[in-house]
């Protein structure tokens, strides 16, 4: 009797929602819109009809095409293609969909390589659709920040004690193709494992080649476990090339206010700006200085401006920014560059010469800043870096007196032979970052002149016997100073004959 009653229960319940449905049903004038396309190539399509169209609406093909709204006028509306078959011509017939685009986000794409519209390119299952992060939203309100207060470690000797980062911050990678910004990104990704950062790096109108590249080496340092790669590489439609960074900002906008620390990479911006100024071409709005439409800074800091610290009252989340910006020829005065220039809290700035005369990183020091990653510095960092930065730019300007053979003052000679040793110390290996700790002991002793004596060929293997005994230490970020000098006395044995500079 009970199976019966179940399956006419069943078997009424659509009668009953009928019923239902005709019971709250009222008559009005219902409107189906539909439009038609007038012409399509280069990733745009050109569309008559659909007078109730908005901005970022997305619209259906009947070929199974997609496109996202992105020029209004008075006859016509211009929208970039998401998804593009060999059918798609004009006279298809267009339909909104009623919605905006929206891309996945949650833990389920930790480990994954997906593209702006949240697919998977990695050959695994699609990840689990856990909740929908909109693309386009406000920044958060001033209400809703804090002060950046917590460093975040690039692993980096010369970034870490003269260029802190901190969570919350927006710091520019700048400078000349092939002087390795990308190499200082990864870096940073890498020296995020074990911190509870996780992590979203953007690809954007990447090669394949670097594309693949760049996974296989977070792969290879287990980076890719707390790491979401978004991918809109240089064949992909240019409307998914411009969405890329606002996806990849959109996922890691949900686990900052599910009040995590993350980490967005930017690959580059750069790229990113040309595509728009393409499609705004292509769209035949007025260009601006170099042919960029006027818009253009807005829409970087529509971007750049999510990026913050949230309060406690927000969840206490963080994402931390690094978009990367490319210069021609060590122009750091062209368009774009001083655009991000502004909109964020500092750069780092790539010199060519640097790179040349094999300084590596090439980070030039007198053009990158970070305007408040000091407040997040660990308090005995910055203590022990103190004038180091000074000192450092005093030797730069010493050391051009010496191409010429004069003669110096005592006093300047001490100054060139710290600044020769302090620029050995800052040289640094990609994909080698290294702990906070390890930080802290070396500049003890480099201001305890333990390295006085040492010869340029002889800092490396001092570096890394430093490093090992570090790791083996039970040393902290907060422990006495005396501490550290002592322990580091037994770890490098230098005689310090000269006198503290």
């Amino acid at each position: 009797m009970t199976d019966k009653s179940t399956e006419l229960k069943s078997a009424e319940s659509p009668l009953a929602s009928r019923a239902s449905w005709l019971e709250n049903y009222q008559p009005a004038l219902r409107i189906h819109e539909q439009g038609t396309v007038v012409s399509v190539g280069d990733g745009i399509a050109w569309i008559a009809g659909l007078p109730s169209a908005a901005m970022d609406d997305i619209l259906s093909f009947d070929d199974g095409s997609r496109a996202m709204v992105f020029d209004l006028s008075e006859k016509l509306i211009g929208a970039i293609l998401l998804h593009e078959t060999d059918d798609l011509t004009a006279g298809t017939t267009v339909h909104r969909s009623g919605r905006t685009l929206s891309v996945p986000a949650g833990d389920s794409l930790l480990g994954r390589v997906v593209d702006p519209l949240g697919v998977a390119l990695d050959g695994i299952e699609p990840p689990e659709r856990t909740t929908w992060q909109p693309l386009e939203t406000g920044s958060p309100p001033i209400v809703a920040r804090d002060f950046v207060n917590q460093p975040l470690y690039s692993g980096i000797k010369i970034i870490d004690s003269m260029i802190p980062i901190g969570k919350g911050q927006r710091q520019l990678l700048i400078g000349d193709e092939g002087l390795g910004r990308s190499s200082i990104a990864i870096d940073t990704v890498i020296n995020q494992r074990g911190r509870n950062v996780y992590c979203v790096y953007v690809l954007i109108g990447q090669k394949r080649s670097t594309v693949v590249s760049t996974i296989d080496t977070l792969r290879e340092f287990n980076a890719l476990e707390y790491t979401t790669v978004v991918v809109a590489e240089a064949g992909s439609l240019p409307g998914l090339q411009h969405l890329a960074p606002f996806a990849g900002c959109a996922i890691a906008e949900f686990w900052m206010r599910q009040g995590r620390d993350v980490l967005v990479v930017y690959d580059d911006l750069s790229t990113h700006a040309k595509t728009y100024r393409e499609l705004s071409l292509l769209l035949r709005r007025p260009p601006g200085r170099e042919a960029y439409p006027g818009d253009i800074f807005s829409v970087h800091a529509r971007l750049l401006e999510r990026s913050t610290c949230l309060n406690a009252s927000y969840g206490g989340g963080s994402m931390t920014a690094l978009p990367i910006v490319e210069t021609q020829q060590g122009e750091i005065a062209a368009f774009i560059p001083t655009n991000l220039i502004s909109i964020t809290d500092g750069q780092v700035y790539l010199d060519s010469d640097l790179f040349s005369a094999g300084f590596r990183p090439a980070i030039d020091i007198a053009r990158s800043v970070s305007r408040i990653g000091g407040q997040a510095q660990h308090p005995r960092i910055k203590q022990e870096a103190g004038r180091m930065k000074l000192d450092y730019l005093q030797y730069l300007e010493l050391e051009v007196f010496t191409r010429f053979g004069a003669r110096l003052e005592t006093s300047m000679e001490t100054v060139i032979d710290r600044g020769r040793l302090l620029r050995e110390l800052l040289k640094q290996d990609r994909l080698k970052p290294v702990q906070a700790t390890f930080q802290l002991a070396w500049l003890i002793a480099f201001n305890d002149n333990r390295f006085a004596d040492a010869k340029p060929e002889d800092i490396p293997p001092l570096l890394a016997t430093l490093e090992d005994a570090v790791r083996e230490s039970t040393l902290t970020l907060d422990s006495e100073r005396e501490l550290w000098s002592k322990a580091i006395v037994n770890w490098l044995p230098v005689p310090a004959e000269k006198g503290s500079a």
